[in-house]
């Protein structure tokens, strides 16, 4: 078995070997029905002989079972938890061409943020949980997710990304319209214990790609937003997600600049 396709070989094994076994309880199920209807009109050979073939089906059933359980030996709790389902979720992306890279602890794969968690054998999409766990299902679902419009206030996370904004520039003590960095700004958005795991900085540059493609630029008060990367890509506190197109978006510092009066 390949490592690459480990999860994916295993599952499909068991299938199949599930698919044999009923195979085989169909056999029992059919001579059961007909030993049935032998016992109501009374076709004694009949009895005996459905009776005969279906215990014999049985044991080969019992068999199937057994080889079917035995099959599947894979921990998947240890396999989650080693980064092998994470490299085998990459390699079956790029294998379909959904574009999908590792940030930190999560797997971006536009819109979607997927995070493993090991010890209930689930992962979560977007902080929903998942139990189905095949990566040719996970990948399908990724894909599909793509194909519908993200849930995205735009001009609700402006008015957050400004408000942020405007508190590490009084924080600084900075102009009105300084360049600030967005993990400065992140940091003020999750100042509460616990803040930063409820809202991560992966989620947070997904959001900020969603407000750069939405359009939206201007805050409720006129103040308009500007990006800023300029040498900030090639330093510390760079944000990085995966665009619609595929590529990865990278995000570093904005400012808010009062309307000029006309």
């Amino acid at each position: 078995m390949e490592s690459a396709s480990r999860f994916e070989s295993a599952l499909g094994a068991a299938q199949g070997d599930a698919e044999a076994a009923l195979k085989s309880a169909s056999g029992v199920t059919r001579e059961l029905r007909k030993a049935r209807t032998a016992a109501v009109s009374g076709q004694v050979r009949e009895l005996r002989r459905a009776l005969s073939a279906a215990s014999e089906l049985a044991e080969g059933l019992s068999a199937a079972v057994q080889d079917a359980r035995a099959s599947f030996d894979l921990d998947e709790n240890a396999y989650l938890g080693s980064g092998d389902y994470a490299k085998e979720l990459l390699a079956m992306a790029a294998d379909c061409g959904l574009a999908m890279f590792e940030e930190d602890d999560r797997l971006l794969c536009y819109p979607s943020i997927v995070r493993i968690v090991p010890g209930d054998s689930v992962i979560e999409i977007d902080r929903r949980r998942e139990r189905r766990l095949r990566p040719s299902v996970l990948i399908g679902l990724l894909s599909a997710a793509q194909q519908r419009p993200p849930r995205f206030r735009a001009e609700q996370f402006l008015e957050s990304l400004a408000n942020g904004y405007a508190l590490v520039v009084a924080r600084e003590a900075k102009k009105s319209d300084a360049v600030v960095r967005l993990v400065d700004i992140w940091s003020v958005l999750t100042l509460l214990p616990g803040q930063g795991k409820e809202y991560t900085r992966p989620e947070f540059a997904r959001d900020l790609y969603l407000l750069d493609q939405s359009g939206v630029r201007r805050s409720k008060e006129g103040r308009a937003l500007r990006w800023h990367a300029s040498s900030g890509t090639r330093t510390a506190g760079v944000l990085t997600t995966v665009a619609r197109t595929g590529q990865q978006q990278r995000y570093w510092g904005v400012s808010f600049a009062a309307q000029t009066p006309r």
